[in-house]
């Protein structure tokens, strides 16, 4: 790997320390400059969990992805500046029945660092700070989100809320709900090999849908099929978009240039 271009990649000029804050500055930085999104997928685009393919994929080409992808890179490069990181597996709920998915639906990263650290940069609104795995702990992102760790059956979950006023439509569903759960078994990227596959043919959500969607600093730009919303300083906008300005948004928006459209 090429650190100094990832970081590039994420707008950091210098290496961070392998500490709390400097893991904090990095996750940030990685969710205002990689969006989410599922390009390939919605243009029947096969994906590949190989680490150098993901690598050439985001970083030299600076596209974006999903969980398998994100968080993937995101576990090798945070290695390569020194933190101990343990991928972890987690299974969705439907935000309106409840049922638990497929396992091993979404890849979440632990890093052993002042206590063990929940790091997610491959959910589409995650909590943007490291998020101790303490029981009951709670992470607020003002005026974006809130999130609450529970235990769950010997395992874990993630309990999110998001401002019904603030919506993109990732999260459709009011009020707090289960966003996944987890248990600290460790696994390799390898793991995920055949929930990947069934993501990007059957589940309906990725290949219902094209989307791009990234952080910002004080909100969220997404394009979500034939909408384009845009949240910042507490302020949502919405308005319909064509086809034909999906390439230009995607650059100017996101950056995003190397993509099927």
């Amino acid at each position: 790997m090429d650190i100094h271009a990832y970081l590039r990649r994420i707008g950091l000029s210098a290496r961070p320390e392998p500490t709390l804050d400097g893991l904090s500055d990095l996750g940030l930085a990685h969710l205002c400059s990689v969006p989410f999104e599922n390009l390939d997928i919605a243009a029947r685009r096969p994906l590949s969990l190989d680490l150098e393919a993901i690598y050439d994929k985001l970083v030299v080409r600076r596209r974006g992805g999903f969980c398998y992808e994100l968080n993937g890179l995101y576990s090798w490069l945070l290695r390569e500046l020194g933190f101990e990181v343990t991928l972890l597996a987690g299974q969705l709920m439907d935000p309106v029945t409840g049922e638990p998915g497929p396992e091993r639906a979404h890849l979440v990263l632990l890093v052993d660092l002042d206590g063990p650290q929940l790091v997610d940069v491959g959910w589409g609104e995650a909590y943007r700070r490291p998020f101790a795995l303490r029981v009951g702990n709670e992470h607020v992102d003002a005026g974006i989100a809130s999130y609450r760790l529970d235990q769950d059956n010997g395992g874990w979950r993630i309990v999110e809320r998001h401002d019904d006023s603030l919506e993109t439509n990732l999260k459709p569903t009011p009020g707090w709900r289960i966003a996944y759960r987890f248990d600290l078994e460790p696994h390799e990227l390898a793991d995920f090999e055949e929930t990947c596959r069934w993501q990007e043919t059957e589940s309906p959500f990725f290949t219902g849908h094209r989307f791009c969607t990234i952080a910002t600093r004080d909100g969220r730009r997404t394009l979500m099929d034939d909408r384009l919303i845009v949240r910042a300083s507490g302020e949502r906008t919405e308005r319909r978009v064509d086809d034909e300005e999906w390439p230009a948004l995607l650059d100017e928006l996101f950056g995003v240039r190397d993509a099927p459209t």
